[in-house]
């Protein structure tokens, strides 16, 4: 074991029953097949799940309500009788999760939650469907199943129709199945029986299951589970810390929706920033910045398949736009319109309301949007090993997106952080459209194309000339967050992440410890402590502290960087995921969950932390 495995997420592996209540905790699994996914709880019950997709109404929305376990609507439970111990965890590398529950007479059931994911006639099989298996593993353990799917977010309940092995939901347009060997009766009565064989439930679509479920589910089961493994093999992954950076990748691949491309932000909607702060939105859509940053982390792991998929997403949006300027987020198949609105049918993650569909962001300038596009599809045109290698036509495409940053790389945008109440000329958002002319430059160049490199060169040097007089600061000795600003934040340690300046830069040293001085609070960093449209933040973004862990490696401060990973890694559920936010105090995860920029970050400062394999021994 080497010296960056050797901190490891808080072991609560076992717990009480008390301490696994409905919605809660983030202290949750996910699981998924880059087309659906659930969140489950500690003790296997699925709080959270949307069908037929991840932007989709939630069938499975406890973690969003506050009532009990026994009264909860959307909900997916197996309880145990006189449950007195709880063990969970991943099938290792894959995303197949195993919950092992023990009752005080010594009866133990296992619980195997897969959504399928594997090669089948050729293509990828990405069912709409949870296969969910129960084992008897000692004793005669006494089992209640509740299944209860809802739609209209959580509005209305879906009574089962019976079948002659199967039940049938009929929720709103869709209607979804349960195929299964388990007592049908007992299963709609919730009444509690002896769980003498093993049993197989299957529910997903509404479609005939042509074997026995037992059968279907162990074969989906095992398919899943090497799929991912042979997935897992093929990653170049470091030395250090393996464990949590597999974890990590895989996350990210089911945040990934293979039938489009699209990257989700999370998997979840309204989790809040911080307790009773009205921070509360909905991240299950592809936003392009968080796409690029996704596509990048598993470029640098061999996982190039996900880049080019969102590539197409990237390429059809940018077609489907024409002359409109790009938006910083879209829907998981492609969709411009994300209205905003609250529900008033749950109350909201441990009762903290609003919920929220949709994101206004979509409204929002953003500028960075066309350094996000024009960077996710460098790659392509310099990785030989792609079936499809970057052409003149994309290129053509990506040029029209380095009009457009030209033409906005001095105006005013809401930014990064979607400030909802302001617009500023934000560096970073100026520096996502010099790259966008930088790596223009650089793919002219590879393709051969003298003049058109040199034309987005120079205009690489003239954005370059306003962010140098306009957001610097001789005042404050420092990059700032806008021109003529004399605020800083987090995303200004990402200038040397794109190529603007080097690590050893003064300009960037001072930067980094202007931030160091300003933004860290106790063992993280918060993007900006300026107020808000919601007043000043109260919790620590997750994905910025990864930023500073780079910056204090990239300016020599190794040991530093490293104490404040493994401090991080900490912070991790006992899955080894994280949400988006973190209390300083704490380090209660908040935010919505599992949240994609911040497994990045421990993909990014992984990489760049480790002892090389090499020299490793």
């Amino acid at each position: 074991m080497t010296a960056g495995e050797a901190v490891q997420p808080p072991d609560h592996n076992a717990i009480t029953p008390s301490a696994a209540q409905v919605g809660a905790t983030l202290d949750l699994a996910l699981i998924g097949n880059g087309r659906i996914a659930l969140l489950v709880d500690a003790k296997g019950s699925v709080v959270w799940g949307c069908f037929p997709q991840i932007d989709a109404d939630p069938v499975f929305c406890a973690l969003l309500d506050t009532r009990e376990a026994a009264d909860a609507r959307g909900i997916h439970s197996v309880e145990l009788i006189d449950c007195v111990h709880a063990e969970q965890s991943y099938v290792r590398n894959t995303a197949v999760l195993t919950t092992r529950l023990e009752d005080s007479r010594g009866g133990i059931v296992e619980i195997v939650d897969c959504i399928p994911r594997f090669v089948q006639h050729g293509r990828m099989y990405l069912p709409v469907l949870h296969v969910r298996q129960l084992k008897r593993v000692a004793g005669n353990p006494r089992i209640t199943i509740r299944l209860r799917p809802a739609f209209g977010y959580g509005q209305v309940p879906a009574a089962p129709v019976r079948g002659s092995s199967h039940l049938r939901y009929v929720l709103g347009e869709q209607t979804l199945r349960l195929t299964t060997d388990a007592p049908i009766a007992a299963i709609v009565d919730e009444k509690s029986f002896l769980l003498h064989d093993d049993l197989t439930l299957l529910f997903g679509d509404d479609e005939t299951v042509p074997e026995m479920p037992r059968d279907l589910g162990r074969r989906f089961v095992n398919r899943s589970i090497e799929d991912w493994r042979d997935w897992v093999r093929k990653l170049a992954i470091p030395f250090e810390w393996q464990e949590a950076v597999i974890r990590a990748a895989i996350t990210l691949k089911m945040n990934a929706c293979d039938d489009t491309g699209a990257i989700v932000a999370a998997v979840t909607t309204s989790i809040p920033e911080a307790a009773n702060s009205g921070r509360n939105w909905d991240y299950r859509y592809c936003w392009l910045r968080d796409g690029y940053f996704v596509i990048d982390a598993l470029n640098r792991l061999n996982a190039t398949g996900t880049m080019e998929r969102y590539l197409r997403y990237l390429v059809d949006i940018a077609a489907n736009a024409e002359s409109a300027p790009l938006q910083p987020v879209y829907r998981i198949n492609g969709d411009a319109a994300l209205e905003e609105s609250a529900v008033a049918t749950l109350p909201g993650y441990r009762g903290m309301g609003p919920v929220r569909i949709g994101n206004d962001a979509y409204r929002q300038v953003q500028n960075d949007v066309y350094g996000s596009a024009v960077l996710a599809a460098t790659h392509v045109f310099f990785d030989a090993r792609l079936q499809e290698p970057g052409s003149l036509d994309l290129f053509a495409r990506l040029e029209a997106l380095g009009l457009r940053a030209i033409a906005c790389h001095d105006q005013p945008d809401a930014g990064i952080w979607e400030y909802r109440g302001r617009a500023r000329v934000h560096t970073f958002s100026s520096v996502m459209c010099w790259a966008a002319c930088d790596r223009l430059h650089k793919i002219a160049g590879r393709l051969g194309l003298a003049e058109r490199a040199a034309r987005w060169g120079n205009e690489a040097a003239r954005i370059r000339a306003f962010i140098d007089t306009h957001c610097w600061s001789e005042k404050r000795g420092a990059f700032v967050v806008a021109a003529g600003s004399d605020d800083l934040d987090a995303s200004l340690l990402r200038l040397i992440d794109v190529g603007y300046v080097a690590p050893s830069d003064p300009r960037y040293v001072a930067t980094v410890l202007a931030i160091e001085r300003e933004l860290k609070r106790g063992d993280f960093i918060f993007r900006y402590v300026d107020q808000d449209d919601f007043g000043a933040p109260a919790n620590a973004f997750v994905v910025c502290t990864f930023w500073f862990v780079n910056a204090l490696a990239a300016i020599g401060r190794v040991d530093e960087a490293r104490a404040m990973f493994n401090a991080l890694l900490a912070c991790r559920n006992r899955h080894g995921l994280l949400a988006e936010h973190l209390d300083a105090a704490t380090r209660e995860p908040w935010g919505n969950f599992v949240q994609t920029y911040s497994m990045v970050g421990i993909i990014e400062s992984a990489i760049r932390l480790s002892v090389p394999w090499d020299e490793a021994f």
